[in-house]
């Protein structure tokens, strides 16, 4: 793994500058794979990432930044793939909001936001994305949350954008098939919120309680999960549990 290795397909990585974004992208490059590394904001630490791993096999990490909730520019991440690399074969949706929005605090904004970034921006990327996934023999993977099935309160409007991720994923399965596979994997409890403010260290240690593999999730247990949808052409459709069990405790 690693050094000039390639397998010479391409993947566009949403949110890769950082967090789990950042293993996804480390996992798929160690893999062989050419990245393009979309960012909002984080333009220092895609930076600092593509050099990094452009040093070990040169030409393989490409930057693009887009606020990805302004759909009509989504087909510049497309374009900038097959331009810079010659060719698309995965999508991986990996940029997401996440924050609190009990019932009585719902606002256009929030929605605008948890339901841009989680579920509009997906569905619009794919619609750019399929003619040249269609050409490869390609595949999505989307990051959805066990939560969609076992609401976690307080989170409603994430919620609902998770569950239409969900939906996307099976109704893009079926409508793009036989030439595009589309999957997803359901996290349960992984990297914490960085503000600390959603989770107490009360509630995550019961949360590190209930999940039967005894830990909480890493970033990369979801990279290898992707890695492995990418590499498992006879699956469409899915939603991956990634979670140590806890949905079936839950």
């Amino acid at each position: 793994m690693g050094g000039t290795a390639t397998n010479g397909k391409v993947a566009l990585v949403t949110g890769g500058a950082k967090r789990v974004g950042a293993t996804i992208v480390r996992r798929l490059h160690a893999a062989g794979w050419r990245v393009l590394l979309h960012y909002r904001a984080s333009r220092d630490e895609a930076q600092a990432l593509a050099d990094e791993l452009n040093a070990v096999r040169p030409d393989s990490i490409a930057l693009a930044q887009l606020d990805l909730v302004n759909v009509a520019r989504l087909p510049e991440l497309v374009a900038a793939a097959v331009t810079h690399f010659g060719r698309l074969d995965a999508v991986i949706n990996n940029a997401s909001s996440f924050f609190a929005t009990p019932v009585g605090t719902f606002t256009d904004t929030a929605w605008d936001d948890l339901v841009g970034s989680n579920l509009k921006a997906p569905l619009f990327l794919a619609q750019a994305a399929a003619p040249e996934l269609t050409k490869t023999g390609g595949c999505i993977v989307s990051i959805a949350d066990i939560h969609v099935d076992r609401p976690y309160p307080g989170f409603m409007l994430y919620t609902v954008a998770k569950a239409g991720l969900v939906a996307m994923t099976k109704g893009l399965a079926r409508e793009l098939a036989p030439a595009v596979r589309v999957n997803a994997i359901a996290p349960g409890s992984n990297l914490w919120p960085d503000d600390g403010r959603a989770f107490d260290e009360a509630e995550r240690e019961r949360i590190r309680a209930s999940i039967p593999l005894g830990r909480t999730g890493e970033p990369g247990d979801l990279a290898q999960a992707i890695l492995f949808l990418l590499e498992a052409p006879y699956l469409t459709g899915v939603v991956l549990p990634v979670d140590g069990g806890r949905s079936v405790v839950l």
